[in-house]
C-alpha cells in the first residue's frame, strides 16, 4: 500500500466534480486501499477519492476508535436526510489545522456501491452522518470552509497559501500531523 499526497485547499482541482465509478478491478481496490492508508496516516475519519486528486466517486470512512470499521462507498447518494440540523466542528485533511462549525442534517441514508460493485444502503448518524456529507461534498467539489463566511474563507485560504510557501521552502508546516490523536475524531 502507498501513502498519497493529499491536495491542500486552495488548489483548483479539490474543486473539479468527480465522476462516477463504472468498472470494478483491482485497480479500484488497489485505491481505496491506498486511500484507507493515507487517511488512517493523516490521521483522519474520511478521504474522498478527489482530495488524492483521482476524480471518481469514491470515498473511505472509519469514525472508529479502534481503526478497524472502514466503510467504502462508491457513487454514493443521499435518498434522505433528517430535517433536525446538527452543528459540527468540522476539519478536513485538505485545509490541516482548521476546525470550524458546520451545519448539516443530523441523520441521512445514502445509497451506494462497495467495492464490488454490490449496492448497499446506510442510515448514519452523529459523527458518521456529518463524514459522509463531508465527504460526499468534495466529488461535488466543495470543500467544508466554503460554508463559512467569506472573511473566515479568505483568512483561511491566506494561512494556506503562506503554509504552501514555507513547505515549498523546506520549512515545518504539517499535513495534518500537528493534530492530536484525540483529536483526530474532526478530519474528515
Amino acid at each position: 500500500m502507498t501513502i498519497l499526497s493529499i491536495l491542500r485547499y486552495p488548489d483548483k482541482r479539490l474543486h473539479k466534480t468527480a465522476v462516477p465509478v463504472t468498472v470494478f478491478d483491482d485497480r479500484l481496490k488497489k485505491l481505496v486501499a491506498d486511500m484507507a492508508e493515507t487517511m488512517y496516516d493523516a490521521p483522519g475519519v474520511g478521504l474522498a477519492a478527489s482530495q488524492v486528486d483521482e476524480h471518481i466517486q469514491l470515498i473511505v470512512i472509519d469514525v472508529s476508535e479502534t481503526q478497524k470499521a472502514l466503510q467504502v462507498l462508491i457513487n454514493p447518494e443521499i435518498v434522505w436526510m433528517s430535517e433536525e440540523k446538527t452543528v459540527y466542528d468540522e476539519g478536513c485533511l485538505s485545509v490541516p489545522g482548521i476546525y470550524d462549525g458546520v451545519e448539516r442534517p443530523s441523520q441521512v441514508k445514502v445509497r451506494a456501491l462497495d467495492v464490488n460493485g454490490q449496492p448497499f444502503e446506510l442510515h448514519a448518524d452523529g459523527l458518521l452522518a456529518v463524514c459522509v456529507q463531508h465527504e460526499m461534498d468534495h466529488l461535488k467539489g466543495i470543500v467544508f470552509v466554503e460554508y463559512l463566511s467569506p472573511l473566515k474563507r479568505n483568512r483561511i485560504k491566506t494561512r494556506m497559501l503562506k503554509e504552501e510557501r514555507e513547505l515549498q521552502r523546506g520549512g515545518k508546516t504539517g499535513k495534518g500531523g500537528t493534530v492530536a490523536p484525540s483529536a483526530r475524531r474532526g478530519n474528515a
